[in-house]
């Protein structure tokens, strides 16, 4: 994308102040994962933050730092470039929380793999990725794939659609605008 992801603005605000209200409405605490860059950045300290303990593992990294400080608590996981992500969404990911079940994930529309930043990982599922991270492996998703995982299928096509260009930054704006229209209109 060429800049910041979190700090792209849709519907007049920026995606990482949507994604933190989209999730905060759901969870006790909400927290922001930090690269150590990342720490003195504005749109970031507004919120309460972890820092990941090591860059080198890409996003495991936030996962692991976040069950380092609370090991004992399931995680809602929401990735910073889900900007058609709905509650509607949300609400069916934490509906489908079974026991049972170490992570509860959608399936993805593109490959049918676990989509690991729209997911409850149980501790387990945590320690399952600690595990991996220490044998070399740092894929979230292959956590989630070699785990008790129930995949579910998306309520809405597209809400996972992460935006990595600005093509699909245009297409998610438009889609987002149809929404709301749809929404002024009912």
């Amino acid at each position: 994308m060429g800049r910041d992801k979190a700090a792209l603005v849709y519907e007049g605000r920026p995606q990482l102040d949507r994604a933190f209200g989209l999730l905060a409405a759901y969870v006790a605490r909400c927290f922001v994962s930090l690269r150590e860059d990342q720490k003195a950045d504005v749109l970031r300290r507004a919120y309460p933050g972890i820092a990941d303990r090591s860059e080198a593992l890409g996003p495991a990294a936030g996962l692991l730092a976040a069950h380092e400080h609370y090991p004992d608590v399931a995680w809602l996981v929401l990735a910073c470039d889900l900007p058609l992500l709905d509650a509607t969404t949300l609400e069916a990911l934490i509906q489908a929380r079974r026991d049972g079940y170490a992570a509860i994930a959608y399936r993805s529309e593109y490959d049918g793999l676990p989509e690991p930043f729209c997911t409850i990982w149980a501790p387990e599922a945590l320690e399952m990725l600690r595990h991996q991270v220490a044998a070399g492996s740092v894929g979230p998703r292959q956590a989630l794939i070699d785990g008790v995982t129930s995949l579910l299928s998306l309520p809405a096509p597209g809400a996972l659609d992460n935006i990595n260009t600005p093509e699909e930054r245009r297409h998610a704006a438009n889609r987002l605008a149809r929404r709301q229209e749809m929404t002024c209109h009912e």
